[in-house]
Order: structure tokens, then sequence, then C-alpha cells
């Protein structure tokens, strides 16, 4: 049960991972996605840069980052499980203000070039590698998280909750995009997540969810430092 406050906190962190992929085709769709004169990225792989951007960082994370920690901390891990989640939840919500001031600077540039912005298509790099560093905090973090902390006869329990954190979080988003577009839209006014991009505005859309990982990170915060460590009951993250 102790344990639940936290998981909780992992739901709503995943958001903006789900969202990036959600708007990501829609914005290189309208971009300048050729590398050299004769190759052209696909909309669809714009999103590798995430996973390559996780597959690179954790081998980092550990021969690296790890050892230095260690030696500041004198924790074995570097950093505890709860603070390698929280660094996540910050870094998610740092990638969601790189997307807006890229959206932005995508939908003007669009506007202003008859609907497809000159930019080139790597403008979308900088927040793809942001979310892919997060994850690398967050979900291995949740995952070695659950599966130290719940007791040893429910250790396939412990596997499956970080699953259940992605789903809640694709729920979730579908749950926002519904209620944007019905709030933000009338009188006229198109909806922020118009299906043509460059009339909506994404990049608000992207503000509410950093806001929203704000305010969950202060939640994370306030759950890390009440919880107790298996193991450890006088201990406080």
């Amino acid at each position: 049960m102790r344990i639940v406050p936290i998981w909780f906190s992992g739901i709503i962190g995943f958001v903006a991972v789900a969202q990036q992929w959600t708007f990501l085709v829609l914005q290189a769709m309208k971009m300048d996605r050729h590398l050299g004169s004769h190759f052209q990225i696909p909309p669809g792989s714009v999103g590798t840069i995430s996973l390559l951007a996780v597959a690179l960082f954790l081998p980092i994370y550990d021969k690296v980052f790890v050892p230095m920690a260690r030696r500041i901390t004198r924790i074995e891990t570097g950093i505890t499980l709860l603070q390698r989640q929280g660094v996540g939840l910050v870094l998610a919500s740092l990638s969601m203000v790189v997307a807006a001031l890229v959206e932005r600077r995508r939908r003007d540039s669009a506007l202003s070039h008859g609907g497809a912005a000159p930019m080139s298509v790597l403008w979308l790099a900088p927040q793809l590698i942001l979310t892919g560093i997060a994850e690398g905090f967050n979900a291995v973090g949740q995952v070695e998280f659950y599966n130290r902390q719940f007791p040893e006869h429910m250790q396939t329990l412990a596997g499956s909750l970080f699953f259940c954190s992605l789903a809640g979080a694709s729920y979730l988003s579908s749950f926002l995009v519904s209620i944007v577009k019905k709030t933000t839209a009338g009188d006229g006014r198109p909806s922020w997540l118009d299906n043509n991009i460059n009339i909506g505005r994404v990049d608000y859309y992207y503000y509410v969810i950093a806001i929203m990982g704000a305010v969950n990170l202060l939640y994370f915060l306030a759950c890390a430092h009440y919880y107790r460590y298996k193991g450890l009951p006088l201990v406080k993250e």
C-alpha cells in the first residue's frame, strides 16, 4: 500500500512520453525531413531518436554517472531509487517545455511559408533526447523500485505494475486530448488540437502537460519524503 502513491505519480510522468509520440508525426510532416539531397526521413521514424537516446544513455549512466555519484553519496547505486524517479519526472516536464518552444517556432515558420516550415526535422531532436533520458531515469527506476520493495512472494505483481503505469498513461493521454478538444474549440475558434496542426496550438497543450508534470513532481516529492524503504523503517527519502 505504501508503494501505490509512488506508482500513481509514475502514470502522470509517462503522459509526456505518450503525447510526444501522438503529435510528433504531424509535426514532422510539416517540416523539412531531408538529410542530404537523396534521403528523406519518414515521419513515423523520427521518434527513434528517443529510443536511441535511451540506448546510449543507460550504459553512460551505469558506467560513468553511478561511480561518480557513489563517491559523493556513498550509496551503492549512486542515488536512491526514488531520487532516480524524481530526476526522470523533472526531465519529462522539461521536455514538454522544450517541445512547446519548438512547436511555437515551427508553427510560426509554417504559417509564413505556405503551410510547410523550412525548418529541419532535427529541431525535434532535443525534446526527444530529453524524453529518452527521462525514460532512462524514470522507467528503469520504477522497475528496480518495484522489484526491490515488493515482498518476495509478490514479484510477479511487481513486474506488472510498471506496465500498468504505461497503460494508465495512455488512457490519461486519450482523456486529456478529448477534454482539450472540447474545451478549446467553439465560437468559431479552432481547437488547440485541430486536425490541421498549423491552425491548432499544440504548443499550448504541451505547456499544460508541463504544468501537470510540475504539480505531479511536488506530489511525488511529498510521497517520497514520507516513504520508508523496506527493511529501513527509520530512513526517509
